[in-house]
């Protein structure tokens, strides 16, 4: 009934549907030159031979999946790869990371004729869904047409999940159009056949797999020369409400490190007007990466308002706050800090990566905190003893590099289905 109305809908609805993506391109949300795309207009040629569809909602899913579509192109080479995204920032940094050979392409929006329209021109032979991005029509229409359709790294937030639990029916007639289920952790796994899902696995997290970080060799030696020996601290993809925290953390650890500075990375760099506006409402000096203000002496708070640097700013930040965290939204991903030998400090809010904060304290290899003031004090320890911190950031590079052999397990999975596609047999 409610996937009934929900297509009904898309059909009905084209004036507001339309209403909304004019209001998205107004904000800069859509990419006016690719536009068509997002109505499932595509303006390249579908190349000959067999198609896998992988589909990443943002930046961190689309992450994620590029140590895998590496490894499918060099074990499948006669396989042609397509990747879909929903968001600019997400194919702005496709653009710079992916192989050559993959094709990047706009998500198509999920009414019935703009899905029908990306199916009938692209024909995937295989669709890989990552994680939590579920949308009706994208994920039906697979099944419709006889093509296989596996969730990988998939996710159930408590939230989603609760959610998904008030529409019992619903869920289950769209977690079973998946052929196969490969869950992120084993509590992702129980939830997912809870709510109907069949032929379910685990086999581990592909952010165990993402490789560091990139970060421009010049731009990185920029930045260290400006830093010299400061004491410094990193606030990575922080949320509406945390900067004004960060901003009295800094000013409580400054009467003992009078060369602290403060660099804060914004989760969504268009926020930079607004948080230098309220932080030097505050009494701060703030200097804007975005702006190309250098980092000088009086420099107590640069903003890093830009995209595709975090890699720059884990390298010469030794001490990490993962954002999100301080608020109720679910945190950030701090296994690509970890990665980079970096000391991470994160607040009570992180259940979107619940078992990888819970796993991390338990080896000592993250510092948990619950408010301002404990993260004033953790700080200000490390700031001090930084050998105590750099042995909790070993910990927790020795828990990536622990489980690195995800990458393997998923394609071993997927193998039976990329066999196929490669020898041009019949879908499985």
């Amino acid at each position: 009934m409610i996937l009934s109305l929900y297509r009904l809908f898309g059909v009905i609805g084209a004036p507001v549907i339309s209403l909304y993506l004019n209001r998205r391109k107004s904000r800069g949300k859509e990419d006016l030159a690719r536009f068509n795309e997002r109505l499932g207009i595509a303006e390249i040629k579908r190349p000959e031979g067999a198609l896998v569809w992988l589909h990443g909602a943002s930046v961190g899913e689309s992450i994620s999946l590029l140590a895998l579509i590496e490894k499918m192109t060099i074990e499948q080479p006669n396989v042609n790869y397509l990747l879909t995204t929903g968001t600019v920032t997400s194919a702005a940094m496709m653009a710079e990371r992916l192989p050559k050979n993959v094709i990047h392409q706009y998500v198509p929006v999920d009414r019935p004729v703009y899905v029908e329209r990306f199916f009938d021109h692209w024909k995937p032979d295989l669709v890989l869904w990552s994680e939590s991005d579920f949308w009706p029509n994208l994920i039906r229409e697979p099944a419709r047409r006889g093509t296989p359709l596996v969730l990988i790294n998939g996710r159930i937030s408590p939230k989603s999940y609760a959610g998904w639990k008030r529409f019992p029916g619903f869920a289950k007639s769209l977690v079973r159009g998946f052929s196969m289920c490969l869950a992120q952790t084993e509590t992702d796994a129980a939830r997912l056949r809870d709510l109907g899902a069949q032929h379910v696995n685990y086999v581990g997290n592909l952010k165990f797999a993402v490789k560091p970080l990139p970060a421009d060799a010049g731009a990185l030696n920029e930045v260290r020369s400006q830093l010299a020996d400061r004491g410094r601290w990193f606030c990575a993809s922080t949320h509406p409400g945390e900067e004004e925290i960060i901003w009295q953390v800094h000013q409580g650890l400054a009467p003992q490190h009078s060369d602290l500075i403060t660099i804060i990375a914004p989760r969504h760099p268009d926020r930079g007007d607004a948080i230098a506006r309220s932080l030097r409402a505050m009494g701060a000096r703030v200097g804007r990466r975005s702006k190309g203000d250098p980092i000088t002496g009086d420099t107590e708070v640069y903003l890093a308002d830009t995209m595709g640097e975090m890699g720059l700013f884990f390298r010469t930040c030794p001490l990490v706050f993962m954002g999100k965290s301080l608020v109720d939204k679910g945190g950030q991903n701090p296994l690509e800090a970890a990665s980079l030998n970096c000391t991470i400090l994160h607040g009570p809010h992180m259940w979107n990566f619940q078992e990888i904060v819970d796993q991390l304290n338990v080896l000592g290899g993250s510092c948990p905190i619950e408010k301002e003031d404990d993260l004033k004090a953790a700080l200000s320890g490390f700031l001090s003893s930084p050998e105590t911190a750099h042995a909790i950031a070993e910990k927790a590079k020795a828990y990536v590099r622990s489980e690195a052999g995800v990458l393997d397990a998923v394609y071993g999975e997927l193998k039976p289905y990329l066999d196929q596609l490669g020898s041009g047999e019949a879908k499985p």
